[in-house]
């Protein structure tokens, strides 16, 4: 639990000094302070450093205390605020959803390069949807695409409806199925997918932060490749011919991923230099 002095804390100013000490020893800890002030006053970050004298209330001192030790034991700050900004959009997330992650601009970006260099009319499919992040970024950028977004569970699915709804995407169509199940259209010109795809024995070695995720949106079996498998042995079944497949993948799976591909494939890396999008145009 935290310990500080309450008398000491009374304005914007000493409070967001506390927050970073106690978060010290977190990543982007200075950050997640201040975006936590933010978040427990409804200030802008503009607000907050224009006016470091107001004073807090004990109960606004009292919660974001709270909420910094949170943090200290793991929660991620995107569950506390419930929100994740992907691709210039804002998405609502909790504990039921993976949050969106940068690397996975990445995948989206090369749709969306692939959608603008086809002209017409547009057919797409999203595995494991999870937030919505990539179906939903697509159609809005995509205005003559028509998105399926799917994913298991019916909450996560709602956290999908919610997130196209308030980012005002209505191309978008979301089906509760297990992979491919309870998928009724065929003919997709671009099938995309950021599955599960840490390997299961490997999840209980990862940051506190990531194991307070959803452990269904982060276990790829034991390989890593469970969905992998699942989605190479079924896309062709759903994908146009001259289609394309893409795929996010781990830092270091390029390999065994492309050892499942029996056609030609293209790999895209990510800011840090490591492979992260796998591509099948055809087949």
């Amino acid at each position: 639990m935290y310990i500080i002095k309450r008398s000491i804390i009374l304005n914007i100013s000493e409070l967001l000094v506390n927050g970073k000490h106690l978060l010290k020893d977190i990543e982007d800890g200075n950050i997640k302070a201040r975006i936590l002030l933010e978040y427990i006053l409804k200030l802008s970050r503009e607000k907050i450093v224009s006016n470091p004298n107001i004073e807090v209330s004990d109960n606004n001192v009292e919660s974001y205390l709270n909420k910094i030790n949170d943090i200290k034991n793991g929660m991620p700050i995107q569950y506390i605020t419930n929100k994740q900004e992907f691709m210039k959009l804002n998405f609502y997330v909790d504990k039921n959803v993976l949050i969106p992650q940068p690397d996975t601009e990445i995948l989206v970006e090369k749709a969306i390069e692939i959608c603008n260099n086809h002209g017409n009319d547009i057919k797409i499919l999203d595995l494991c949807t999870g937030s919505g992040a990539i179906g939903i970024s697509i159609a809005k950028n995509i205005k003559n695409a028509k998105v399926y977004a799917t994913d298991i569970k019916n909450t996560v699915i709602d956290i999908a409806k919610q997130n196209a709804k308030q980012n005002n995407v209505d191309n978008i169509e979301f089906i509760v199925s297990d992979m491919f199940e309870n998928i009724q259209e065929k003919d997709f010109d671009i099938i995309v997918s950021n599955p599960p795809y840490i390997e299961t024995d490997v999840i209980k070695t990862l940051p506190t932060e990531v194991r307070n995720e959803p452990i269904i949106a982060l276990d790829g079996g034991k390989d890593g490749l469970k969905f992998y498998k699942i989605i190479l042995s079924e896309y062709k079944k759903y994908l146009k011919k001259d289609g394309y497949l893409l795929l996010e993948i781990g830092y270091n799976q390029a390999k065994s991923v492309g050892e499942l591909i029996n056609l030609n494939y293209s790999i895209i890396e990510d800011l840090a230099g490591n492979d992260r999008v796998i591509i099948i145009k055809g087949w």
